[in-house]
């Protein structure tokens, strides 16, 4: 379902809630630090206090997403996201979620979206929506873990610049979550890129619907 959509597009811009984590064995995935990341790798300035991140997509009714670093603490970054909400049927939904507070402008804000952003790549903490989003190391065919058996898997990784991103055409590595957690949403499609980080997400939804949420940031590795 589409209004679904921004509660997805938090996720994206951050995730939602508390840094627990799931524990699965895999041989792709490395063992946790003592703060639960399994990403490892040199903190990236994408994740420091200051840093911005802003979403742009083909869903009518949402506009100016974006969230900000607002602390840091032992490798987990927590955001606080705005965007402006005109769609009524997403109103509706945010509104009767804690976490997200609306004001007379329609004006969307949530805090505590927390991911691990290191060199190596991103990781949600969010329990309801947790593990590696893309690890830049990673090679076609690896599998990251999930929950409740779901997977996420890289379909795609250039050989040679083949992906349009602003002014500059850049290589990516492309994970893959079907069947995917997320309610009315049968597809989710990351793009990612070692300089910028994640840069692209398309959504297939389960009436076979699809959107594409472009993403961008003040920062980069």
């Amino acid at each position: 379902m589409k209004t679904f959509v921004f509660l997805f597009s938090a996720i994206l811009i951050l995730s939602l809630n508390s840094c627990s984590l799931f524990e699965e064995d895999d041989d792709d995935i490395d063992e946790p630090d003592d703060n639960g990341i399994h990403i490892g790798g040199e903190q990236s300035t994408m994740g420091e206090v200051g840093a911005e991140v802003f979403c742009y997509g083909t869903l009518a009714g949402v506009d100016s997403a974006s969230a900000t670093v607002i602390s840091l603490d032992h490798g987990i970054s927590t955001f606080s996201g705005k965007a402006i909400i005109t769609d009524p049927a997403i109103l509706n939904i945010i509104s009767n979620i804690p976490q997200f507070t609306v004001d007379t402008g329609n004006r969307v804000t949530v805090s505590d979206l927390k991911f691990a952003v290191s060199k190596e790549g991103v990781e949600s903490m969010n329990p309801d929506y947790p593990g590696i989003i893309v690890k830049y190391s990673s090679e076609v065919g690896d599998k990251y873990p999930v929950k409740n058996g779901i997977e996420r898997e890289v379909i795609h990784k250039s050989t040679e610049e083949d992906y349009y991103f602003g002014w500059f055409i850049i290589k990516v590595i492309q994970v893959e979550e079907s069947p995917c957690l997320i309610p009315g949403v049968s597809k989710v499609v990351y793009t990612a890129n070692h300089r910028f980080g994640i840069v692209g997400v398309d959504v297939t939804y389960e009436d076979n619907t699809t959107a594409f949420f472009g993403i961008t940031g003040s920062t980069e590795n």
